[in-house]
């Protein structure tokens, strides 16, 4: 099963725990050489980010690649952020969950609601969004599904539009939330240090 197979990546992997700003940091390390870091809220344990980054073929890590959470801005120098700024109008993509369900957030999208379409593509695994003005498009998958092996299911999708933000939300399908409720579980298990400073336990 995909969903055990993922849990027992998750148990094997090399992980380290550290707790500071009402929040519970963990750290991966899968025997890929893979690395995935993840935070969430102390009190109600709630998913606040993940992040992932690998090892190039030269053996350096690259850039971590944010999956949930505030996306990163690259690193700049001065000269870089006085001559190439990105435009703060632009559209901005990200993924912000609640406890049952998967959600994205599309800031700066100032058409009425009856503009956009949200659809699910069964034969890509992903979902698209696209707006009758043709002024947005955007595909992306969810790789929580992918790790299980899950399928789309249309009925599962929603969106609303208020204060220039487009919301989509996917309700989390039983298998992930029984998963992330084990999850839970297993990260409870692992000692960690109680203020951010010190030296991280590691399991």
């Amino acid at each position: 099963m995909a969903e055990a197979n993922w849990l027992a990546q998750l148990r094997s992997a090399r992980k380290t725990a550290l707790l500071g700003d009402g929040k519970r940091k963990i750290h991966y390390l899968f025997d890929n050489g893979k690395e995935m870091a993840e935070e969430y809220d102390m009190k109600t344990n709630q998913l606040l980010l993940r992040k992932w980054r690998e090892k190039n073929t030269l053996g350096a890590y690259g850039s971590w690649q944010v999956e949930v959470g505030e996306p990163t801005l690259p690193a700049m120098g001065i000269l870089d952020r006085e001559l190439i700024m990105e435009s703060s109008a632009n559209p901005i993509f990200m993924r912000k969950d609640t406890k049952n369900a998967f959600q994205w957030r599309i800031r700066n999208l100032p058409y009425p609601k009856d503009v956009y379409r949200v659809s699910v593509e069964k034969d890509q695994h992903c979902c698209v969004i696209r707006t009758t003005n043709k002024k947005y498009y955007k595909k992306f998958s969810i790789p929580d599904l992918d790790r299980f092996q899950l399928p789309l299911d249309c009925t599962a999708v929603s969106f609303t539009h208020a204060s220039n933000t487009l919301i989509i939300t996917y309700q989390k399908p039983p298998e992930i939330l029984a998963a992330e409720k084990e999850l839970q579980k297993e990260l409870e298990k692992i000692q960690a240090a109680n203020t951010g400073e010190g030296e991280c336990k590691t399991q």
